[in-house]
């Protein structure tokens, strides 16, 4: 049997010299040849296919492969969906409408809290309003309250001027709450973790409705009986501390998620503390998180001030409030005889709920990269 070696080339130094591999026609060197490689086109000749890759971007204009901002995306995204676009004018349209309810209300001469028995009809025995629509006409824009003939209209602006105040600061005040408390827990985890997650849990389970109830009782059975701001600022208090644990709970898990990042761990290396992390490095990182269940949280809030203000333990009467509209109107059994006195209240409920909540469904399709939408 006779064995064949092949031995390596060798240089003049002693040294194994490399084989020269000449690519076949029409395939790049130093590119991967087989499945995925990359070769020239068939149809590129002349001085075109010995260009640099540079010379071809030569006379294309630098806005149009100008990058995006994460913010420009999103906005992008956002204006995408119809129906959340148009509920910023809505919620704007709203704003403007409590804000300019005193001049309304003066440029048409009606006042909220005014008894007028003069647009009523009082041989009915009820005091139905005179005309069809619940009393509808140029000095009563929505019609007036049966029994009483309080304008309906200055009522509506006024009483969303009182949710839309208890609504937003609720709102401020439960995401100050839960964000803090959220990112401590998540943040330190152990013992602490599992105090504030029982202390959540406890809320969460409190019963609110009755716990409103009995401080609102407490309130008005003292001496000075509790004015319009001071039950405000009940409700206010009491909304906002009991929705934190809701925005509490998502704030943990997000820092759960982000405390084991790379940044993270880059500013325990440099010395950082545990202060300056949680809000100069987690806290900008959950701004889109923040943005988007503060607008969810809204209508939720907005629903809570009705329902109290429904059972009699939110804005005191005479004042108006759309919760309290709707007590008067299906405490009485009035809304079978003149819908229109539920109507009116119930319906911007509707829509303000209704606008807060496309808003925030929006913004978290916009700011949630995972989002196909």
């Amino acid at each position: 049997m006779i064995t064949i070696l092949y031995l390596p080339a060798v240089d003049a130094f002693g040294l194994i010299a490399p084989r020269l591999r000449v690519p076949p026609a029409g395939v790049l060197p130093g590119l991967p040849t087989g499945r995925g490689a990359v070769t020239a086109p068939l149809d590129v000749a002349g001085d075109v296919a010995g260009s640099q890759p540079g010379a071809l971007l030569d006379g294309v204009s630098s806005k149009s492969i100008e990058g995006r901002s994460l913010g420009q995306i999103a906005w992008i995204r956002f204006k995408r969906d119809k129906f959340a676009f148009a509920s910023i004018f809505v919620i704007l349209l709203l704003i403007l409408f409590t804000i300019l309810a005193p001049v309304l209300n003066k440029w048409i001469g009606v006042d909220p809290t005014t008894n007028d028995i003069n647009n009523l009809n009082i041989d009915t025995g009820i005091g139905l309003p005179i005309g069809h629509f619940g009393g509808i006409n140029g000095s009563h824009p929505l019609g007036v309250e049966p029994r009483n003939g309080r304008d309906i209209f200055a009522r509506i602006d006024v009483g969303a001027r009182y949710s839309l105040i208890v609504a937003l600061a609720s709102t401020v005040l439960s995401v100050v709450l839960g964000t803090f408390f959220g990112a401590i827990a998540g943040f330190f985890g152990g013992p602490v973790d599992t105090f504030i997650s029982r202390f959540m849990d406890i809320l969460l389970a409190f019963p609110q409705i009755i716990f409103a109830i009995a401080i609102a009782s407490v309130i008005e059975g003292s001496k000075s009986g509790g004015g319009l701001w001071t039950h405000i600022i009940l409700l206010i208090a009491i909304i906002g501390f009991f929705s934190s644990p809701y925005f509490g709970r998502i704030i943990r898990g997000q820092v759960l998620s982000l405390r084991e990042k790379e940044f993270v761990d880059a500013a325990r290396g440099i010395g950082a503390s545990p202060g300056r992390i949680m809000f100069r490095e987690l806290l900008p990182n959950m701004y889109g998180p923040i943005l988007v269940y503060s607008t969810l949280i809204i209508p939720v809030n907005i629903l809570f001030e009705a329902a109290l203000s429904f059972l009699g333990v939110g804005i005191p009467p005479p004042n108006p409030s759309w919760g309290s509209m709707l007590s008067d109107a299906t405490g009485s059994g009035l809304y079978q005889i003149d819908p229109w006195f539920a109507v009116w209240p119930g319906l911007f409920i509707f829509i303000t709920v209704m606008a807060f909540n496309l808003l925030g469904d929006g913004l978290r399709d916009a700011l949630d990269p995972r989002s196909n939408r």
